[in-house]
């Protein structure tokens, strides 16, 4: 599968839109993570056990666009975003999306 942030993939002619495809997960903090993320925030720097949360949130919400995608028969997914929002304190939704296509 051709997954692309830009609305075309050099070299290939798309047949046809075959609609939205999408993938999401909503994930929630844990308290060891947070007990580490405390004590990053009294010294600074990278909260790295949630850039790995969010690293593992983004790459689940690609793989399930991506099975969306198969499931509408796409040879491609162009013009790719990702998007976050607050379900409640805590827990976040991390989503993908794009267009799926057939090329010619």
């Amino acid at each position: 599968m051709i997954v692309s942030t830009i609305e075309y993939i050099p070299g290939k002619e798309i047949d046809s839109i075959l609609g939205i495809c999408r993938g999401s997960t909503v994930r929630a903090r844990n308290i060891g993570r947070d007990i580490f993320a405390g004590l990053k925030n009294i010294v600074g720097g990278e909260i790295e056990e949630y850039t790995k949360l969010q690293a593992q949130s983004r790459e689940q919400a690609l793989e399930r666009m991506v099975n969306d995608a198969v499931r509408l028969g796409a040879d491609a997914v162009v013009n790719v975003r990702f998007t976050t929002s607050m379900i409640t304190q805590g827990a976040s939704e991390v989503m993908a999306y794009g267009t799926a296509v057939k090329f010619k």
